[in-house]
């Protein structure tokens, strides 16, 4: 078995979560070893895969740091100004909106395989970093003195020794479970299908989440007369939805959205997304700390999976550079606990919260659909709520 060189951090999985985490790291000039099966082509040039991700201010600030931003094409990023909650055919709506006198938006959306190709370009930058691509992880065991990564790649069977070992590979973390960690699962017994469309009417640049009675639709405002639309359908009758032709479910996706944006156009291939909430019951072991949804896997409706998800790499980096800085061991508990600790109290309230919502806009029952009504009237004349929810959105670095 042959012996890899020993970076001071291992980071297993090169998705946006571990790669995001190597860029927090690079400055302090450790030595950083990101680890992923797949082959370096599908890293460095992701393709589309149907999801647009919203970033709020804070995530913003952390990718301009990082140097991530700047990368992204103009056209690319897509401003969110406004957003509405709708339910059913009821004629109230809860709507968000900055109430001060900036111009400056709710947030921003960014196709997923933008931001990765973003990130490895960046990532390209660091001579500290290196990617070890087409290796899959097969053990994982730590110790008080390092962490060992064990691993399958083309060139045979082979070791990797750091001082600290980062899982980033996805809700479903394989690498977790080598740890002995668990995780509270939570399948939501649907299925999300995502699509760009073309529409006559323009959509303002205004978010909507539109909870209908068994299924939702999201829209997501993109460029001119364009919108990303997010379907979200139990999982049995998500086959259904899928086996329609392009011009049926054209006609569905208007109809579902009460025809808001006038007529449509089907642009790209639609994708299936099955969705299952994760929650880890521990952040970290014995040199190991879970980071990106490996830690916490948000249902979609909120929109908060990828900014958690940056918040815990940039977090955990925070705390092991002023290790660093102080002459402390980097991978020790003291470092890893602090981490655990503000990562889960900023992401156990938001994890928790997110399954009320979906619990309270996805169930028939008579009470939930009375309760959903009230929510939204209240809420809309709840105006502390309103700000406190809007402030989150725009919180800055």
């Amino acid at each position: 078995m042959l012996e890899l060189n020993h970076p001071d951090v291992a980071i297993i999985g090169a998705g946006p979560a571990g790669l995001s985490f190597a860029l927090c790291l690079a400055r302090s000039g450790l030595s950083i070893c990101v680890i992923d099966q797949q082959p370096l082509e599908q890293i460095a040039n992701a393709q589309l895969d149907g999801r647009d991700i919203a970033m709020n201010h804070l995530s913003k600030g952390i990718l301009e740091e990082l140097g991530v931003w700047q990368r992204f094409p103009q056209e690319a990023v897509h401003p969110l100004k406004d957003a509405k909650v709708i339910n059913g055919d009821s004629p109230y709506t809860l709507h968000f909106e900055r109430s001060d006198d900036s111009h400056a938006p709710l947030g921003y959306l960014v196709a997923n395989h933008q931001i990765r190709r973003a990130l490895y370009q960046q990532v390209q930058q660091h001579d500290n970093i290196q990617l070890l691509t087409q290796a899959n992880v097969t053990n994982v065991h730590t110790n008080a003195a390092d962490g060992v990564v064990e691993l399958e790649t083309t060139d045979g069977i082979k070791t990797l020794r750091a001082a600290l070992v980062v899982a980033a590979d996805s809700r479903f973390s394989a690498v977790r479970r080598m740890m002995g960690i668990s995780a509270k699962m939570k399948d939501y017994g649907r299925v999300m299908m995502v699509c760009n469309m073309e529409h006559e009417k323009d959509h303002e640049h205004t978010a909507r989440e539109c909870f209908f009675y068994g299924r939702t639709c999201a829209i997501l405002p993109l460029g001119p007369n364009q919108s990303s639309i997010v379907i979200t359908t139990p999982s049995a009758r998500s086959a259904e939805l899928n086996n329609l032709s392009d011009e049926d479910f054209t006609r569905e996706a208007e109809q579902m959205i009460g025809h808001r944006l006038g007529k449509m156009t089907l642009l790209t291939e639609r994708h299936s997304y099955p969705l299952v909430g994760a929650m880890s019951n521990r952040f970290i072991g014995q040199r190991f700390a879970l980071i990106g949804d490996a830690a916490v896997g948000m249902h979609p409706v909120t929109a908060h999976g990828y900014n958690l998800g940056l918040r815990s790499a940039d977090t955990l980096a925070s705390q092991i550079i002023k290790a660093q800085q102080s002459g402390k061991d980097i991978g020790s508990q003291w470092v890893l606990g602090n981490y655990e600790v503000r990562h889960k109290l900023l992401s156990k309230p938001i994890y928790e919260g997110t399954n009320v919502v979906v619990q309270l806009f996805t169930d028939d029952n008579p009470l939930a659909k009375v309760a959903r009504k009230a929510a939204l009237r209240i809420g809309n004349h709840l105006t502390p709520f309103k700000k406190l929810v809007t402030q989150r959105l725009i919180q800055e670095r």
